[in-house]
């Protein structure tokens, strides 16, 4: 009978005992022996902004600066500046993992499948955005489909599935044929089929109706979206499913 109590007693430690932090822990911007292995590349090195540009083409601006191997965005405006950062190559099918943190209010996103259209002035005009968002403390946090995590405006991600603003988290995407989809800290944010009629019908009814290039590229930059907040973003790492394409 004691057994049996000590042994139950120990699974309801194991079962209230917090889920690990899927945010990397270890050494910061680095791969493993693994990760090489499997075909993963780091898009931030950690020292400095090498790989990346300012959307539009030019330099990064100098908000963007690499602080304690963050990079890391120290405007503090709260308004949308299109300062943002972009990756030097295109890339069309991949998973990409990394981690970001926001202080209370902040406001960023994470772009992928972006083009410098003509007739384009941010990088969301073109490319979906996975959200970065303190829920408790931005007005848009208010609005389900523009909680942390969420393909924005498509999708809607489950309540508690990012961490408290100051806190890291842990984002993946994966862009498949014809698929897209997202994870914050591990939790399902966005799975949705892409490029059918049934995402132009989700486009439709969203804020990108009005903007007709908007999810309709196959392949595009992947950029960190300067909203005139403070954010940070480290161990960007990215495993091509097809060739990179060069700029």
């Amino acid at each position: 009978m004691r057994r049996s109590i000590t042994f139950a007693l120990a699974m309801f430690a194991l079962a209230a005992a917090p889920a690990p932090a899927l945010a990397q822990e270890g050494p910061l911007n680095q791969l493993s022996a693994q990760e090489r292995a499997a075909g993963w590349r780091l898009l931030f090195n950690g020292r400095d902004l090498t790989g990346w540009r300012a959307y539009g083409g030019g330099t990064p601006s100098p908000t963007w600066v690499v602080r304690d191997g963050a990079l890391t965005l120290s405007a503090e405006g709260g308004a949308m500046s299109g300062s943002d950062l972009a990756t030097v190559e295109e890339y069309g099918t991949f998973e990409l993992t990394l981690d970001w943190k926001v202080e209370r209010g902040g406001n960023s996103g994470v772009i992928y499948l972006s083009r410098e259209a003509p007739g384009t002035t941010h990088s969301y005009e073109t490319g979906l955005e996975m959200q970065v968002l303190d829920n408790d403390g931005h007005p848009d946090g208010k609005i389900p489909s523009h909680r942390a995590g969420a393909l924005y405006d498509i999708t809607v991600p489950p309540a508690a599935a990012a961490h408290p603003a100051g806190s890291w988290n842990h984002a993946r995407l994966l862009v498949e044929p014809g698929r897209i989809r997202q994870w914050l800290n591990g939790t399902p944010t966005a799975d949705v089929t892409f490029g059918d009629d049934t995402w132009k019908k989700r486009v439709a009814g969203s804020k990108f109706a009005k903007m007709p290039l908007f999810g309709t590229f196959r392949s595009g930059l992947i950029a960190l979206q300067d909203h005139g907040e403070p954010v940070a973003y480290r161990n960007i790492k990215l495993r091509p499913l097809g060739k990179a394409k060069p700029r």
